[in-house]
């Protein structure tokens, strides 16, 4: 049997938008929370009327949810920060590593929690996702050797050409034997 959805699952999505506003505002108890929301139900003639534990229930779970969020971003800026002025590659290399980790866990935790087999539409969504984690990682490597031979080139022709402004034909012959 599936599970009844919450009060505030069953809210109109205006509504719980501003239940979430007024959740936010620090100046607002969740009591007066309770109180304005149930006023708004009623005047739209909404048959729901929201009880303070059913909005202490969601304010706890969104606080849980947005705690998460900051301390994600705290780690990535951390990281960021650690890897410095040009961390695109190191970035996604990390990002990749993160997603790939958490495809195990849900894969393990899936196992562990089913006493049958895995769903196989999970199964194929975590077989999806490190498919194309993995593709991305490539392209991004090959990419990655594309923009170094480029500079590589850029860099052999600049050095002639500066070298041919200064020096003889000899001069430059030997450059490119041992340089190029």
């Amino acid at each position: 049997m599936g599970k009844q959805p919450s009060t505030i699952d069953r809210l109109p999505d205006d509504v719980r938008i501003q239940l979430q506003e007024l959740l936010r505002d620090p100046r607002v108890t969740q009591l007066e929370a309770t109180a304005r929301i149930n006023a708004i139900l009623e005047d739209e003639g909404h048959p729901d009327r929201l009880s303070k534990s059913a909005v202490n229930r969601y304010a706890v779970r969104m606080e849980e949810v947005g705690k998460k969020l900051r301390e994600t971003r705290e780690i990535a800026q951390m990281w960021i920060g650690k890897l410095g002025a040009e961390p695109q590659g190191e970035v996604g290399k990390l990002l990749n590593e993160m997603v790939r980790t958490l495809a195990f866990r849900a894969a393990m935790n899936a196992h562990e929690s089913v006493d049958e087999d895995i769903d196989p539409k999970l199964l194929k969504s975590l077989a999806v996702s490190v498919y194309r984690l993995e593709r991305a990682a490539s392209e991004n490597q090959m990419l990655e050797e594309k923009i170094r031979k480029q500079e590589r080139e850029t860099t052999k022709k600049e050095a002639v050409d500066t070298l041919s402004n200064i020096a003889d034909a000899d001069t430059i012959k030997e450059f490119r034997k041992r340089f190029l």
